[in-house]
């Protein structure tokens, strides 16, 4: 009796651990190499860097005040592009609310795909399955995700959903190509499919969840960089960080952070929430991701 009312205590306390870790948000930064010598030379901003701000899986839920205030403190990292890899909404009043905390960041140069997730709304899910690698289907309870996509491109942002989108950011000539969500089989590469401008500085491709038939098509056509996010970094995972599951067909090595991926680099968002049912993180805390790209050695 005794060992089982320890063991009580201890998920008790382990499940209220990790509910805290879903409000302990971060920042990865990292640096990446991959543009032509004298690129931002010729840019004439006077920066070392062309900073990219990757947030995705929002999840919102009306009342996250915390949420809101880190998301709008990321506009002080001045980036020079914004990139919205989906799943901003985990509730039907939370249009508003991801607004709020988007809304400085709405004022720089951006563009976005969307995840299932803010199409429709989540739904109760058996954590049994989320741990086994079991597809869940979508509960098809629609979302106001077209207001929310209007109000991204009237701010600005471009939709790279099936397009590709050619544009400068900071004196950068880009080529973005983005896809919709591949967790549902909502891809349709063949939309975006060929090699990106050669002229371009940087070519980056996007797509929400991170599944080897899409990486594989951007990869070969010859994109520097791709972002994700979907997987929450694992959202359960063991001590020292290891993920037990990707919840899509990438290697748990790579459920989060920036990896190689064959001649193209990839980086996946660890998400910035989590399904309302699921309000839990482990070894896994909340973040969005600054990738400062400087150029290559001569």
């Amino acid at each position: 009796m005794k060992l089982r009312t320890l063991f009580g205590a201890f998920c008790l306390s382990t499940l209220t651990w990790a509910n805290l870790q879903t409000r302990n948000f971060h920042l990865q930064e990292y640096e990446l190499p991959l543009l032509q010598p004298g690129t931002l030379r010729r840019a004439k901003t006077g920066k070392r860097s062309f900073d990219i701000l990757h947030v995705s899986d929002l999840h919102m839920i009306p009342g996250q005040r915390r949420k809101v205030e880190f998301v709008s403190s990321l506009d002080a990292l001045d980036p020079d592009l914004v990139i919205n890899t989906g799943d901003n909404l985990s509730d039907e009043q939370a249009v508003p609310w991801a607004l709020d905390a988007l809304g400085p960041l709405l004022d720089r140069p951006g563009a976005f795909v969307f995840g299932t997730n803010d199409y429709w709304a989540p739904r109760p899910v058996n954590p049994l399955k989320y741990l086994t690698g079991t597809k869940r289907e979508p509960s098809y309870v629609d979302l106001p995700w077209q207001g929310m996509r209007a109000a991204f491109i009237e701010r600005g942002w471009r939709d790279a959903t099936h397009q590709r989108l050619e544009f400068k950011a900071s004196g950068v000539r880009l080529a973005l190509a983005g896809v919709d969500d591949p967790h549902h089989q909502l891809d349709e590469y063949a939309q975006v499919a060929g090699a990106p401008n050669r002229d371009a500085d940087l070519s980056i491709a996007l797509l929400h969840a991170p599944y080897r038939r899409v990486l594989d098509a951007f990869e070969a056509d010859g994109y520097q960089l791709a972002l994700a996010g979907h997987t929450h970094g694992g959202q359960i995972r063991l001590p020292g960080g290891k993920a037990i599951v990707t919840n899509a067909d990438i290697d748990r090595r790579r459920a989060s952070g920036l990896h190689r991926y064959g001649r193209m680099w990839m980086e996946v968002s660890q998400g910035l929430g989590q399904s309302k049912y699921a309000p839990v993180r482990l070894f896994c805390p909340p973040a969005a991701t600054l990738l400062r790209v400087t150029e290559r050695a001569e």
